[in-house]
């Protein structure tokens, strides 16, 4: 899988279970609590706007992300719980 990891040097996280009223702010400073948040893409209806319930969230380094996957997996936003993976 050496093609997939060049494409995503690992900092990279996938999102899932978010609110459809989640906000890029709140995903942000939900992420920021582990390190710091390059990046944050919500996957939004072109139609409502509303998040479709899934996003990405680049963190600067690869521990960062790890840390993510760790603490912030199944973790509450939102009165959700969110799932975070690689």
């Amino acid at each position: 899988s050496t093609s997939r990891d060049a494409e995503n040097p690992g900092n990279n996280l996938y999102v899932t279970g978010l609110s459809p009223r989640i906000t890029k702010r709140e995903l942000e400073k939900h992420f920021a609590t582990e390190g710091k948040v390059v990046d944050v893409h919500l996957v939004v209806d072109p139609w409502t706007r509303e998040s479709r319930g899934f996003g990405f969230v680049t963190m600067a380094t690869l521990e960062e992300a790890d840390r993510c996957v760790k603490y912030l997996n199944r973790s509450v936003l939102e009165g959700r719980v969110i799932m975070v993976e690689k």
